[in-house]
């Protein structure tokens, strides 16, 4: 199949595409209904098209929203898809889930929970999750997402599955347990070491010697974040 050459194509956010061809004006994007959970609405001139769709969860959904769950993180879905889409895979999941909602909605959203006093992080992939992704305080985007939410997003996974984002969060917060540890020994070394070498009592090769031992104390405890990731 050669495709079409579409010219003045333009992207109305949380709305769909819409251009030029041959003459005619065309649009590829939302469907007020539709047979299937999903559709798209196509239309070429005056004639229109219903385009209906399945986008099934990803196999391992219910097992990485139980994961972030152990970790205390609350989780909820906002998307552009209409309700009646997103309410079937809210329930499956357990999750509560908001559909029909623009690109300003989830912008204003995130808002909300920053006002609260949380950190959200946003997981999205579309093009109209851009900005949302890039205003979170951290987010992370699948390598199948369009350029603009990779580019946006802090973080891209890559697999079919969601777990990376659960083993991100874990990784995350070990890593933040270690920094702490090391600047414990960072300032235990110094609140020992600074007040022997001031009364003289720590010769040059003494101190070069304590030195390389604490860098190696750092190194050494840094490494136990090899295996947070298994």
């Amino acid at each position: 199949v050669a495709a079409a050459t579409v010219t003045g194509v333009a992207e109305q956010g949380g709305a769909g595409l819409t251009g030029v061809w041959q003459g005619q004006p065309v649009s590829l994007g939302k469907s007020a209904d539709g047979g299937a959970l999903q559709s798209s609405r196509l239309t070429i001139g005056d004639a229109a098209w219903t385009i209906d769709f399945s986008d099934p969860l990803r196999s391992d959904a219910a097992e990485t929203i139980a994961q972030i769950a152990r970790f205390g993180i609350a989780s909820s879905i906002l998307s552009g898809d209409r309700t009646s889409a997103v309410a079937p895979m809210a329930r499956a999941l357990g999750l509560f889930g908001r559909g029909g909602v623009s690109p300003a909605d989830k912008l204003a959203a995130l808002e909300q929970l920053r006002s609260a006093g949380h950190r959200p992080l946003m997981v999205g992939d579309g093009i109209n999750d851009g900005p949302a992704l890039a205003a979170a305080h951290a987010s992370i985007a699948p390598s199948t997402a369009s350029d603009a939410s990779q580019q946006a997003a802090d973080a891209v996974f890559i697999g079919a599955g969601l777990m990376p984002v659960a083993l991100a969060i874990k990784v995350a917060r070990r890593t933040m347990v270690i920094v702490r540890q090391n600047f414990g020994f960072a300032i235990g070394y110094n609140l020992l070491a600074v007040p022997l070498a001031l009364s003289g009592q720590v010769t040059p090769l003494i101190a070069a010697a304590a030195m390389s031992l604490s860098s190696v104390v750092v190194v050494g405890n840094s490494l136990r974040l090899a295996t947070a990731a298994r």
